[in-house]
């Protein structure tokens, strides 16, 4: 269900932001909040969100995105920070984000408590998955691309979800056959493996191929293709892959705007990670409120990055219509086991 019937989180035209590469201020939440991240730390939620600032032209994608960060105590009224977090700047990165900036994060946490992005960058060319550290969520070490490989140097690729088990109350990574295991991509899911959540390596077929898991259905909210959402969960019955399904412009799934994103959940076999046990036909959740069908992205999504369990319950962050983030709440305890 949804909370509240509002946005939890929205631009802010006022927010001012010296830029390191520009060298003068700029409204960098002035246009969009969207596409969040989420963590529990010392007893709140951390939301980190995607923030567009009102340079370049209004076309999707051509605005400088930087990430945000915001508490909250109940997981629904959230407090930001006056600044981004994380941002392009002088860095080893600045070829791979600038100016289209860093987009679309999501974050878990590793056994030893530091903190693991994986954020889209965007140069306005091409886009790589980034990764990035914290401990504190504030300060970032970045440490550039994850796939590993010379054939992935050049592979336009994004969206990344690390499978993750939930410890006391935490969503934290989770090893499986003594690795690290990512679900990603747009247009078609694939998978890779990591010895240390930085450095990853595509699984591949027999010919050397990246393994693809997930695809498009004709006549389903996925239609056009899936893209991975908030980090996977490892369950008593496998890994549940939460992501986001475009609806295709032509031959979709009927009762869906075209091209609206929608969530669906694939079933992913706990002792081999590219085994796929089920896959849901229609979605569980889909855009329905005026905020989730209104703003850049005006076919609608709830496309969601973010996934926390806090105070007993589910909460899922989600982007409304490229504009907003929204959260949905699911109660185990009223719906039965997850």
């Amino acid at each position: 269900m949804r909370p509240v019937d509002a946005p939890i989180i929205a631009p802010n035209p006022a927010a001012v932001f010296t830029d390191p590469i520009l060298g003068k201020p700029v409204h960098w939440e002035a246009l969009h909040t969207f596409n969040p991240g989420a963590i529990v730390r010392g007893g709140k939620v951390y939301v980190l969100y995607r923030a567009e600032d009102d340079s370049g032209t209004m076309v999707i994608g051509m605005h400088t995105s930087r990430l945000g960060l915001a508490s909250s105590e109940d997981g629904v009224n959230f407090t930001k920070e006056p600044a981004p977090v994380f941002f392009p700047d002088n860095d080893s990165q600045k070829d791979r984000e600038w100016p289209g900036g860093v987009e679309d994060p999501r974050v878990v946490e590793s056994e030893d408590g530091t903190y693991v992005l994986t954020y889209t960058q965007w140069n306005r060319q091409a886009t790589d998955i980034g990764i990035a550290t914290s401990t504190d969520l504030i300060h970032w070490t970045k440490h550039g691309p994850a796939l590993v490989g010379e054939k992935y140097q050049h592979f336009d690729y994004k969206s990344a979800s690390i499978v993750s088990r939930l410890t006391g109350g935490r969503l934290i990574a989770a090893r499986i056959q003594g690795k690290y295991w990512m679900y990603w991509g747009e247009v078609q899911v694939r998978l890779a493996t990591s010895p240390d959540l930085i450095h990853w390596t595509p699984v591949e077929d027999s010919s050397g191929k990246a393994v693809v898991l997930l695809h498009n259905r004709p006549r389903h909210f996925d239609s056009a293709f899936p893209e991975v959402g908030p980090p996977s969960l490892l369950t008593d019955h496998g890994i549940v892959l939460i992501y986001n399904g475009k609806n295709a412009e032509k031959n979709g799934a009927p009762g869906i705007a075209a091209g609206a994103y929608s969530d669906g959940q694939a079933l992913f076999s706990a002792d081999d990670p590219q085994k796929l046990l089920a896959r849901t036909d229609k979605p569980f959740f889909k855009p329905e409120k005026s905020w989730e069908q209104s703003g850049q992205y005006a076919a609608g999504t709830t496309f969601a990055e973010g996934l926390v369990f806090f105070q007993d319950k589910w909460f899922m962050y989600y982007g409304c219509a490229d504009s907003r983030v929204g959260v949905a709440v699911w109660d185990p305890k009223r719906a039965g086991r997850p």
